[in-house]
């Protein structure tokens, strides 16, 4: 197939785009590498990409409703990943304008090339963070989420709304897929397990959120990637037995579905910590915090759906994917 992705350059994206070529479709990237974080790691990733028959690399922002309009066109995908957001929870606070550019002006502008060149299915990412004040553990997709806790979830409810309006009145098959806190090999510079890795080895403290009691349901990128091709080639399909009296929220009667992705089993984040320490053989020095604004204390997914649908299986342990994210760092940064 010729699939587009978005946001090519990204750390889910490219590792995507990798899967994809290895078993034979074409790729079209699509990235604005923005300076977010360190854009040398966009291009070090993009530079695996690029020398590879059929990978083509588009540099341009998805909130440029032009540039969009004539990639899609100039492409004619058969389907799309999307993948291009501003991402983070924290940075939301301080920039709420950047959400909503790339989240909800980017998205519609993707929706809108999709529907006009009738992609045969889209899948987009959303995130574990729209289920905001809800406590009640597994996070379902069957669940309400009214109750954003960052404008960054908000924007992310808003494209699954979006979403299914585009499932509802011209028959798009869209899929939203719900990512649990993604780490391995590549990763973002912003996320945790990035951040306490470098400080660890430089000798400096590590901010621990919440004193240390947050839970999540950290997933390894490969098992993330092979969910979302999974979905990609299970194209969404009317839900015969949806009900408007008692909607289903993960369902519709549109070709519409979300689903959550993760690994099903949270882990402690002091735990999660003392496996890093173990691999870089050196104690971390901690500074304990409350929890931040924006925040939720725990994150668990229920995966049952996508189990059932697409038969995924996440394998990857915590250790292993640890192990894995290390290596890679020392050999990236040139580390002994």
């Amino acid at each position: 197939m010729r699939i587009l992705v978005t946001g090519a350059a990204g750390f889910i994206g490219a590792r995507l785009s990798e899967q994809l070529l290895d078993r034979g479709d074409e790729v079209i990237g699509i990235d604005n590498l923005n300076d977010y974080y360190d854009p040398t790691l966009k291009a070090a990733r993009l530079a695996r990409l690029t020398p590879r028959s059929g990978f083509k690399f588009h540099k341009i922002d998805i909130a440029d409703r032009p540039a969009t309009a004539a990639t899609f066109q100039a492409a004619r995908p058969t389907r799309v990943v999307n993948l291009a957001a501003q991402a983070g929870v924290r940075y939301s606070i301080e920039n709420p304008h950047a959400y909503v550019d790339a989240n909800v002006v980017g998205f519609v502008n993707v929706l809108e090339a999709c529907r006009a060149l009738a992609v045969e299915h889209l899948v987009y990412a959303s995130t574990s963070s729209v289920y905001g004040a809800n406590t009640r553990m597994p996070f379902s997709v069957h669940d309400n989420v009214d109750h954003p806790l960052s404008l960054y979830a908000a924007t992310k409810k808003a494209n699954e709304l979006m979403a299914h309006t585009y499932s509802a009145l011209f028959g798009l098959p869209t899929t939203g897929l719900r990512f649990f806190t993604v780490y391995g090999p590549w990763g973002r510079p912003d996320m945790s397990l990035f951040m306490f890795t470098k400080k660890i080895l430089a000798g400096e403290p590590i901010d621990v959120f919440n004193y240390g009691n947050h839970r999540r349901d950290f997933t390894y990128v490969d098992d993330i990637v092979e969910g979302v091709i999974r979905a990609l080639d299970h194209v969404a399909t009317p839900n015969p037995d949806w009900s408007s009296d008692d909607p289903d929220p993960g369902t519709a009667a549109a070709p519409y579905r979300l689903y959550n992705i993760g690994a099903n089993r949270p882990v402690p984040l002091m735990d999660f910590i003392g496996t890093l320490e173990q691999c870089l053989g050196i104690e971390a020095q901690k500074n304990f915090l409350p929890l931040q604004p924006g925040d939720v204390p725990d994150t668990y997914a229920d995966v049952t759906a996508l189990v059932d649908d697409v038969g995924y299986r996440p394998s990857t342990p915590i250790a292993v994917g640890i192990a894995n994210f290390v290596s890679w760092y020392k050999e990236y940064y040139r580390i002994p």
